[in-house]
């Protein structure tokens, strides 16, 4: 099993200490933070993206080459990259610079990003188009990512690509996910092109996802790629020596990140799905849901089990959320570094 960390960049007042962190400060932790989780024998970390919103990381590739410069091994990734509403020629050069800088230690996740219709309206795009927009992203980062010159036809939303050559190119191709497994489309998606799928799995019943892997996996062999697919999912997590310290320092800041969730959500496409449908059931939600909570023994028996029912083999971890101190989330890197991970096969 492979652990990560995922950081989305929400910036909220800690609703225990009062501490309103600066941009700076926030942005600079997941930097520290990441050397800290290359030492402790973390996989990879994901960095996310938003524009115009509360989660305030909207350039990962220039997070990424920080992180690169701190590290060695850790693997460079997105949670995700809003392939719908890039230029994929921008975004191939982008996380290719960051596969060249870290010696070929990149690779992307890119989501449609449908849910925040004002992304798609701040880019001049119509949500209406994302499906089409996002197949067309997907299969031309592919073959920019190649290595082979690139001639395509273009479409309603792009011009025709003739003969270009991407520089710099990756150092050894770009592994690719998708985020997705909600809706068949993105399961059909990854499946056919052979592409690696995370999972939405911190919105909602980690169950209610079971048979999109499941499609996923049938449709993905039926379809003769020659090779296992990863699949991966991802978790709200706080972990400390006890499981009564952990839960009194989380309870309060999980509640102000649900509640601004739900606000967040009002601004979400109209004919969205919601993610949460009722009121926030904090011992529910820490027991059954996307959220794990406790002792090391604890979290690694939750992370177990979902890797179980999900057949999921990568997690990962959402730490810094909720206003939490930088200091808190670099403590529980070391002890997920020490604890959790030696737990885990």
């Amino acid at each position: 099993m492979k652990i990560s960390l995922l950081d989305l960049g929400d910036r909220m007042e800690d609703p225990v200490t009062g501490y309103f962190p600066t941009q700076s400060e926030r942005h600079r932790a997941i930097v520290d933070a990441s050397e800290v989780a290359d030492e402790a024998g973390f996989h990879s970390v994901h960095i996310g993206e938003h524009h115009g919103l509360e989660y305030i990381y909207s350039a990962p590739p220039v997070i990424l080459a920080a992180i690169a410069e701190r590290t060695k091994n850790l693997r460079l990734s997105t949670g995700v990259t809003l392939a719908a509403n890039l230029d994929p020629v921008r975004v191939a050069e982008d996380y290719a610079t960051v596969d060249v800088l870290s010696g070929g230690r990149c690779e992307v996740v890119v989501g449609r990003g449908h849910f925040f219709v004002d992304t798609y309206a701040l880019f001049g795009q119509s949500v209406d188009d994302s499906h089409e927009l996002f197949k067309d992203a997907i299969e031309l980062l592919l073959r920019l990512w190649s290595g082979e010159p690139v001639t395509w036809p273009g479409s309603r939303h792009r011009a025709p690509i003739n003969g270009f050559s991407l520089q710099p190119q990756p150092v050894a191709g770009m592994p690719l996910w998708i985020g997705g497994g909600a809706s068949g489309t993105s399961v059909e998606l990854a499946a056919r092109l052979g592409l690696d799928l995370l999972l939405p799995s911190v919105f909602g019943d980690p169950e209610k996802l079971r048979p999109g892997v499941e499609t996923y996996r049938e449709k993905f062999a039926s379809y003769g790629h020659g090779r296992e697919p990863r699949v991966g999912a991802a978790w709200h997590v706080n972990v400390g020596k006890t499981s009564q310290g952990a839960r009194e320092r989380w309870e309060p800041r999980y509640r102000a990140y649900f509640d601004l969730m739900m606000r967040r959500g009002s601004r979400a496409k109209p004919t969205a799905t919601p993610f949460y449908d009722q009121p926030l059931d904090f011992d529910h939600v820490t027991t059954h849901g996307p959220a794990m909570l406790g002792s090391p023994a604890e979290v690694a028996d939750r992370l177990s089990r979902a890797a179980e029912l999900l057949t999921a083999d990568t997690h990962l971890l959402s730490l810094n959320m909720g206003g939490c101190p930088t200091g808190e989330f670099i403590d529980m890197v070391e002890l997920i570094g020490a604890e959790v991970i030696p737990q885990l096969d």
